[in-house]
């Protein structure tokens, strides 16, 4: 005869499997997301999510994970640090030679790394529990996964949107289990923001229209990673030397102070990717671009798009002959990738004329070098 399961116990267990895979934190939620409906239709309304058309054909189910897999009663929400050691921050912003990748993507793609821990906790869970029925995610379908993150206690919505965590920050990525079982759940965290909009300050290009509102057409890692089309010109020059993703608003946040490195190996940074010339990057072909990126999630924007964020990049460089050059023999590759390198080429000429004139740091980057002091040791 069987023992009825012990829910409570089971879910203590699967706490102490996720940790033991690698998972700095686990919590536990309903799918009950009711009250973020209304706020996704006001943002979608808004055409908040630019180009993404998915986010709109997908609609409210992307707040209701019990109809993408039906038949789940609860979802595990995990986080994983991604920090990485000597992430250079300020000194990669500072010098507009350098190409800026985003820290979490100078590592191996967290989709294959969290899934697959994801799908093993699963695993572990059926041993102990044979009917159940699971389903993992890593950002890879309709749901929204932060709302969910804060329902299981993960940690509260700062003002840039992403979920912040008392004692490690916003440095991490977020997993979601989809399970047919009801464990008892965790509850929500207090929001510890306060009266701080460090992150609206130092977002870029203003893409943080209110608190906890990100217009995605003006943020960086939209533009530089989503938008399959032309950049916005009058964006380009706040963009900087950033040719994936975009870090600012998460520098800039209190919270990060504190915030552990990555323990996690797959997270290092790649040497070809972490504080590399723009030109260096600007001279892959395509068959150097996918062999350098393998495994990474630089690949999946495509040669084109990487070339486009590059020429964007040369065109806020200082003036070198180098640069125009490089820009002039992209040439004739893509049409979208030629109407930014005559931008680019357009800027070079311009500053060309302008040498021996002294400019003034950037406030962007006066912001950036005041709040690196505070970020965690060897960061």
């Amino acid at each position: 005869m069987s023992h009825p399961l012990d829910l409570n116990l089971l879910a203590q267990h699967i706490k102490q499997w996720g940790q033991a895979l690698g998972f700095q934190q686990v919590g536990i939620c309903d799918t009950d997301l009711s009250l973020e409906e209304p706020r996704l239709q006001a943002w979608l309304d808004k055409q908040y999510h630019g180009d993404m058309a998915w986010m709109a054909r997908y609609g409210m189910m992307r707040a209701r994970p019990h109809e993408l897999e039906p038949g789940t009663l609860r979802v595990i929400s995990v986080r994983m640090n991604y920090l990485p050691p000597h992430a250079s921050f300020a000194k990669s912003l500072a010098d507009p030679n350098i190409g800026y990748i985003s820290r979490y993507a100078l590592g191996r793609d967290y989709h294959k790394v969290l899934r697959q821990r994801l799908k093993n906790l699963g695993e572990k869970i059926q041993q102990h529990c044979e009917n159940l029925h699971f389903r993992p995610f890593v950002d890879s379908a309709p749901m929204m996964e932060r709302p969910l993150a804060a329902k299981a206690g993960i940690g509260w919505t700062g003002k840039h949107s992403l979920i912040i965590n008392r004692e490690a920050g916003s440095w991490f990525f977020l997993g979601e289990l989809l399970v047919d079982i009801p464990l008892p759940v965790d509850q929500p965290v207090e929001e510890e923001c306060g009266r701080c909009i460090a992150c609206m300050t130092l977002c870029p290009t203003g893409a943080i229209v209110e608190p906890y509102i990100v217009d995605a057409r003006r943020c960086i890692s939209y533009l530089t990673i989503e938008l399959e089309g032309s950049i916005p010109e009058e964006l380009r020059p706040l963009m900087g030397n950033r040719i994936y993703g975009c870090d600012d608003c998460q520098m800039g946040c209190p919270w990060n102070r504190i915030a552990p490195l990555t323990e996690e190996q797959d997270f290092l940074p790649r040497s070809t990717l972490h504080h590399t010339a723009l030109l260096e990057l600007y001279a892959w072909d395509e068959a150097t671009f996918l062999s350098k990126t393998e495994g990474s999630p630089v690949r999946r924007i495509g040669y084109f798009r990487w070339l486009r964020n590059i020429s964007v990049a040369l065109g806020n460089a200082p003036y070198q002959a180098e640069i125009i050059e490089a820009l002039e023999q992209r040439k004739n590759l893509y049409a979208i990738v030629d109407e930014h390198i005559e931008w680019a080429l357009t800027r070079q000429w311009e500053k060309r004329e302008q040498r021996g004139v002294e400019v003034r740091a950037p406030k962007q980057l006066r912001l950036i070098r005041s709040v690196e002091k505070g970020l965690p040791r060897d960061a």
